[in-house]
């Protein structure tokens, strides 16, 4: 199962986020939802340092399925914010899934 940790500030505006796990919804290579997930979340990351620029930590270990992603300043700015707010609607939307819900948990945590 992948586990998304949606980190939050004060504001519930989004901060961060830490994907971990692989799906398990088929096999390697053939994984559907990983890599939905997966292209959702690194899309997301590209997007923000192309275009929004906000200075950012980013941790990745590929044999976890770990990606652990934090806006340094602790406030996205509002294209920043558009972006993970996009992935966000994206993974909810794929957690609510009846197909896909036992393969993805989505928690939201104040930070």
């Amino acid at each position: 199962m992948i586990h998304v940790t949606i980190y939050q500030n004060e504001n519930s505006e989004c901060v961060g986020f830490r994907t971990e796990g692989h799906a398990g919804y088929s096999e390697k290579g053939s994984d559907v939802v990983c890599a939905a997930a997966s292209m959702l979340v690194i899309n997301t990351i590209n997007a923000i340092e192309r275009y929004a620029k906000d200075p950012c930590s980013v941790i990745n270990n590929d044999e976890v399925g770990l990606i652990a992603y934090y806006l340094v300043n602790g406030y996205p700015s509002a294209d920043a914010g558009l972006l993970l707010n996009t992935m966000i609607l994206g993974l909810v939307n794929m957690a609510d899934d009846d197909n896909y819900a036992e393969y993805i948990d989505l928690t939201f945590e104040e930070v």
